[in-house]
């Protein structure tokens, strides 16, 4: 499959990424990443290793988008978590009617 990586095109194949990340030792994964046989990898670290071309070229997105085209599962971000407000007392005495607005 022929994507477009950082501008430059790559012609990928399951099978070559496969070989490309055989031997390679996953580094620890928060964000974005992709299932590579049985270890989960970093998006950037795959890219690093399939492109040949320094992390800040690309895009996370890019590598994830061809990952996906090539049949592998990708994980996103988790969801923001909204951190909930706790209301005090004193908070709901400032809201209270003829008392200014809390800011």
């Amino acid at each position: 499959m022929r994507c477009v990586i950082a501008r430059f095109p790559f012609d990928l194949t399951r099978s070559g990424v496969l070989e490309s990340m055989k031997g390679i030792k996953p580094e620890q994964a928060s964000g974005e990443s992709v299932i590579i046989g049985r270890r989960t990898y970093p998006v950037k670290q795959v890219g690093q290793v399939v492109t040949r071309q320094d992390r800040r070229d690309f895009s996370a997105g890019e590598v994830l988008r061809a990952m996906a085209q090539l049949g592998f599962t990708c994980r996103g971000l988790p969801p923001a978590t909204v951190p909930t407000r706790v209301i005090t007392p004193m908070h709901h005495a400032s809201a209270m009617p003829g008392a200014p607005a809390a800011v």
